[in-house]
C-alpha cells in the first residue's frame, strides 16, 4: 500500500508530532484541526460559530491538498468542550457537507489543545 503524507500551508501547521493528514491507499485520514488561523498560528477571534466555520475551512484545505472534499468524508468527529454547541455544529456542518452526510460521533471533552472549544478531525474516501 502506498502511504503519503499531506501537508498545505492553507491550513495550521502541525504542533505536535503527527502530519496534518495521511493518504494510505485509497484513504485520507485528516488529523484533528482546531479554530486556528493558518497565517498567525494563533485562535481565531469571534465567537463559537467563527471557531466551528475556522475548523471546517482548515479540514476544506486539507482535503483539498489531498484530492478530495467534502463529498469523499465517510466519517467526521467533533469534539466540543460544550456540548451545548452541537446545534451550532449541525447548523454549520450543513453549509459544508450535502446529504448524504458522512457518519459522525460528537464527543464532549474536557479540555482542547490551545484552549479551543472545538476539534474535528475526519477520514475520506478517495
Amino acid at each position: 500500500m502506498t502511504r503519503s503524507i499531506i501537508s498545505t500551508p492553507n491550513a495550521p501547521q502541525a504542533i505536535g508530532t503527527y502530519s496534518q493528514a495521511v493518504k494510505c491507499g485509497g484513504t485520507l485520514y485528516v488529523s484533528g484541526q482546531i479554530p486556528l488561523d493558518p497565517v498567525t498560528a494563533q485562535l481565531v477571534a469571534g465567537d463559537m460559530e467563527a471557531q466551528i466555520r475556522r475548523v471546517f475551512d482548515n479540514l476544506k484545505a486539507i482535503l483539498t491538498a489531498g484530492g478530495a472534499d467534502f463529498s469523499h468524508v465517510a466519517k467526521l468527529n467533533v469534539f466540543l468542550t460544550d456540548l451545548g454547541h452541537f446545534a451550532l455544529v449541525n447548523k454549520v456542518m450543513s453549509e459544508y457537507f450535502r446529504e448524504p452526510y458522512p457518519a459522525r460521533a460528537a464527543i464532549g471533552v474536557a479540555a482542547l489543545p490551545k484552549g479551543a472549544q472545538v476539534e474535528m478531525d475526519c477520514i475520506a474516501e478517495l
